[in-house]
């Protein structure tokens, strides 16, 4: 075993508080993850573990340095830098970063496939995210929406996921149409709450400028200038993803987001999100951006989960 101290004299009291975190809990998450000792007793860490993993220590610490100057370093952003999907925002960038301001602070793509993904959704009419839980596919689109809305590129944000849900179906719940569907869109309303506030949401629903609807309603509709997000896009049939598609209209932005290996259809049915890779694979003017399980920014149990998942299929 070898000891190193490490020192960060260079850093202010406001950067190092960023950077250790409530109660150490960044340091720790970085001792766990080197299989280190770590001690942080103000401007220096002292280190010990073996000489590649200290070395591995030293690597991070100036990735979470360069984070903690800027923004409060957080688990999450911890957590991406360890698994070594960091890229530093003074870093040049292909494609070009996107920024995006809401009222918790900056969202941008933190890994490659998720900077990718933001560069497609803006520069392409109809996308398609496409990867396992908790790689930002929906949280994103979400940003997205929001910054287009605010900024009047959109006159509505419309949201759409299949009423199919691990077997279930809408007649099994209590209530009207609304309290129905209402379970299955919580993770697009969550994040719209994270970045408008929950007031501001309900008077958009109220006005009709942020509208929720099961994929079931959009037949015969045409959607002009609307961002439009089709979440759970593999619980769709291969005619509702057909019907979906080709309510796109003039001046829409439409991400559809899915994991084709967590499908809930009915046994025999088809995944509209499986067939329409394969269908729209050579259609130029599309953006596909496909997510693995490195971009999961989740607990770190979860990457290793569909990990063990995907090494039995």
């Amino acid at each position: 075993m070898t000891k190193k101290i490490i020192a960060i004299e260079e850093a202010n009291n406001k950067v190092l508080a960023n950077l250790y975190g409530q109660q150490d809990e960044n340091i720790k998450l970085l001792a766990k993850a080197t299989k280190t000792q770590i001690n942080a007793r103000g401007h220096k860490l002292q280190v010990e573990g073996n000489v590649d993993s200290i070395k591995k220590v030293e690597n991070c610490l100036s990735l979470m340095m360069d984070e903690a100057a800027s923004e409060s370093l957080n688990l999450e952003m911890t957590h991406i830098i360890l698994q070594g999907n960091y890229e530093s925002a003074d870093g040049s960038l292909e494609p070009q970063e996107v920024k995006i301001q809401t009222r918790k602070g900056v969202i941008t793509g933190r890994s490659p496939n998720q900077k990718l993904y933001l560069h497609n959704i803006f520069t392409h009419d109809i996308n398609f995210g496409i990867g396992p839980a908790g790689t930002g596919k929906t949280y994103l689109a979400v940003a997205c929406a929001v910054e287009a809305i605010l900024n009047q590129e959109v006159q509505r944000i419309i949201l759409v996921r299949p009423a199919v849900e691990a077997g279930e179906r809408l007649g099994f719940l209590p209530g009207d149409l609304s309290d129905k569907v209402d379970p299955y869109l919580r993770p697009l309303y969550d994040a719209l709450y994270e970045m408008l506030g929950v007031e501001k949401v309900e008077r958009m629903m109220e006005k009709n400028i942020i509208e929720v609807a099961p994929l079931a309603f959009m037949r015969g509709r045409t959607l002009n200038n609307a961002f439009v997000i089709l979440d759970e896009a593999q619980n769709t049939t291969v005619e509702q993803m057909k019907m979906f598609l080709t309510r796109t209209g003039f001046g829409t932005t439409v991400v559809v987001t899915g994991d084709i290996t967590q499908v809930d259809l009915r046994k025999g049915q088809t995944s509209g999100l499986k067939h329409v890779i394969e269908v729209l694979e050579d259609v130029k003017g599309l953006s596909f951006s496909w997510f693995q399980s490195k971009d999961v920014v989740r607990h770190n149990l979860v990457q290793k989960i569909i990990n063990a998942y995907e090494a039995i299929s």
